[in-house]
């Protein structure tokens, strides 16, 4: 079990979310609405993730692209507040990656978003820091290219790290081709439901988890917004119950997910219990307004799930 701070390296996608909240409708014309909130917060499945990781106590590097613009420094101000080593964050041509988020009262959202930067996140990689690391999280490895992430996630584990994968895109099954190839190069698997779903076009979660196995990923962990957890390790399927939560916004649940699920393992602990462990970290973060929502370390996230039933 690690008793230091794990050093970990967040790589790929890097977003600047706006997020306006409750609109349950858009006025027409030139109306206006009146809202409780306009935040804006680091998000993305590598920018979103590091986040939540340093609130709970990495010591956290992160790599990919920015734009040289107003948006960018915020987005790397944001990151370097909470203690991430942003230095790797490249600044391009290409604008930062973006969205804005009306949040649902219901805390759904649909998102107006702009690739932009995050489509040159391989240009730089941090060799230096992925040998020192832990662990190496790749969010959204479609925009790397199969080729670059295998690179990156054989070095990786090579010099005695750890990987997980989580992603971006949606999931029609063409995409597929761009995730497969990457499976048996990593340990952990974090997709959502629709991911998994489409890529695999199994019948129900159960198959779907078992075809990601089956590809090669060590451990499958798919989220299913407010159903339990589809964990499968070594052949075994298991079902974890969520922790459960008052969602205000569900924009950083996923990330959430994967910086408690990261975490968790690098303590040592089972994939369930780890499952269960990104479950409350995810709980903490959609029940407020974006990513960065909540006051809370690995400590406090120990202490809500005391007070859960198994």
């Amino acid at each position: 079990m690690m008793t230091a701070a794990p050093q970990i390296v967040t790589l790929g996608a890097h977003v600047l979310d706006t997020i306006v909240q409750p609109v349950d409708e858009i006025p027409e014309g030139q109306g206006s609405l009146l809202v409780d909130e306009i935040v804006m917060s680091a998000a993305g499945p590598a920018g979103g993730t590091a986040l939540v990781l340093a609130k709970l106590g990495a010591r956290v590097v992160t790599s990919g692209s920015v734009g040289d613009d107003v948006t960018g420094r915020v987005l790397a101000q944001l990151l370097a507040d909470e203690g991430i080593d942003v230095g790797n964050l490249r600044v391009g041509d290409l604008p930062t990656s973006a969205s804005v988020l009306p949040i649902r009262s219901d805390g759904s959202r649909p998102a107006l978003h702009v690739v932009g930067a995050n489509a040159l996140a391989a240009d730089v990689v941090p060799w230096d820091a992925l040998a020192a690391a832990d662990h190496v999280h790749v969010g959204a490895p479609e925009l790397l290219g199969p080729e670059n992430v295998i690179e990156i996630l054989d070095y990786a584990r090579d010099h005695g790290a750890t990987t997980s994968l989580d992603f971006l895109i949606g999931g029609e099954q063409a995409f597929y081709a761009l995730i497969e190839p990457l499976l048996s190069h990593t340990d952990y698997v974090l997709p959502n439901a629709e991911q998994a779903l489409g890529w695999t076009e199994a019948a129900d979660l159960h198959a779907a988890a078992h075809a990601l196995a089956a590809a090669g990923a060590r451990v499958v962990a798919i989220t299913d917004g407010g159903r339990d957890i589809v964990l499968v390790e070594g052949g075994e399927l298991r079902e974890i119950p969520i922790v459960p939560a008052e969602p205000v916004d569900t924009s950083g649940g996923g990330d959430a997910f994967s910086a408690g699920f990261v975490f968790a393992k690098l303590q040592g602990r089972s994939s369930a219990d780890a499952a269960r462990f990104g479950s409350a970290t995810a709980a903490q973060v959609v029940a407020g307004v974006g990513t960065s929502f909540g006051t809370y370390d690995a400590a406090s996230i120990d202490a809500l799930l005391a007070t859960v039933p198994r």
